[in-house]
């Protein structure tokens, strides 16, 4: 097990990674599913042997609500129906923090329940925020849980200029989930929780 890294020089390597990421141009990405909520794409990641997905889609509130919603906290627990526990083992200041989380099994259970330790990191960007994340070698890994890896990870949300109530939320995300896993079955799954993370969410922000 690591110990805690410093929080400052993460944070801002973190951010960085994250706003490479959303540099990339349309041309690199493959559209990997599309629904009425959001579009999902990926191509090889740079970090392991499997994708970065990217997903984007509209979404009717204001930046600062949304990203509440998404990023550690009381919300996420709510209406994440994937997320199963979450609880914040650390807290630094400006933002950060390192949170464990177990996610449900997926596709009949062939993807067992996963658990996850996190450092989160949230931030502005343009006129929004960047929430963004990637996982720790940190803590007992829990009986009845597969420990996942979280490569850089976030989610950009920013407030459409001719629409300031709407938000375009654009999240990258590169998941590997460990233990023996189908890679077609790993890649199924990515593409349909995202896809379902926007309507989840649009549908929390709602109530």
């Amino acid at each position: 097990m690591d110990p805690l890294p410093d929080a400052a020089p993460l944070a801002s390597k973190l951010r960085n990674t994250l706003v490479r990421y959303h540099s990339i141009g349309d041309g690199e990405w493959r559209v990997a599913r599309k629904t009425k909520d959001a579009t999902v794409w990926r191509k090889p990641s740079e970090e392991f042997s499997g994708y970065l997905y990217k997903a984007q889609g509209v979404v009717e509130d204001v930046t600062n609500r949304i990203v509440d919603h998404i990023r550690p906290g009381p919300y996420r627990l709510d209406w994440d129906s994937l997320m199963t526990s979450m609880d914040i083992m650390e807290t630094f200041e400006e933002n950060c923090c390192v949170m464990r989380y177990t996610t449900a099994g997926q596709l009949w259970n062939i993807i067992a329940p996963r658990e996850f330790v996190d450092f989160s990191y949230t931030t502005s960007y343009e006129d929004g925020l960047l929430t963004c994340g990637i996982s720790l070698d940190y803590g007992e890994v829990r009986p009845n849980f597969v420990r996942g890896f979280n490569h850089p990870c976030g989610w950009f949300c920013v407030p459409l200029k001719d629409s300031p109530g709407h938000s375009l939320l654009t999240g990258y995300i590169q998941t590997e989930l460990r233990g023996m896993l189908p890679q077609s079955a790993v890649d199924t799954a990515m593409s349909s929780t995202l896809a379902n993370f926007y309507s989840d969410l649009k549908k929390a922000l709602k109530t």
